[in-house]
């Protein structure tokens, strides 16, 4: 299960993460507790079911902005806490394209697909519904980031591995 994902520059990075340290602080789900050294902030551009060969990327560095709170999911599930990466011309443009590359394969998760897709960072899953107002007021609303994707990654989930991309 693969994932091209692209990974922001160390100030961006250590911003992401300050929020991943605040909900840990307040005993909430965060990613901050997954501290494997694969583990950072990124945001997802693709999403399979299958292996594939990783695509080069075009268009990096980016600039991005990190913005506002979302929430994904449901009560019953746990919700997924998330920070909203405004949808610029060029991030959208980068995400045609690799799509384009990799082609109408059916394993491609529908909800990466160009017109489908919010691009945004994880801060947590699973957040239970009688906590999720906290989890709101603890990432604050008003704060922006203005990040750079410097990176892009290839991350496969069956064998734990990450590989970087070349730009192309």
């Amino acid at each position: 299960m693969p994932s091209i994902e692209l990974a922001f520059d160390d100030a961006a990075d250590a911003a992401v993460r300050e929020d991943w340290e605040a909900l840990q602080e307040a005993g909430l789900p965060s990613q901050a507790r997954h501290t494997g050294a694969s583990n950072r902030p990124h945001v997802t551009l693709l999403y399979a079911n299958e292996p594939l060969d990783p695509p080069t990327i075009t268009g990096l560095p980016m600039r991005l902005t990190i913005a506002s709170p979302l929430v994904f999911g449901s009560a019953k599930r746990g919700f997924l806490l998330a920070r909203l990466v405004r949808p610029s011309e060029e991030l959208l443009r980068v995400h045609r394209l690799l799509h384009e590359r990799v082609g109408d394969r059916p394993d491609i998760d529908p909800l990466t697909r160009p017109g489908a897709w919010t691009p945004h960072v994880t801060l947590a899953r699973r957040i239970p519904a009688d906590e999720l107002g906290r989890a709101l007021s603890i990432v604050s609303p008003g704060r922006s980031v203005d990040a750079i994707a410097v990176a892009a990654r290839h991350w496969d989930l069956a064998t734990r591995t990450v590989t970087p991309l070349a730009p192309g």
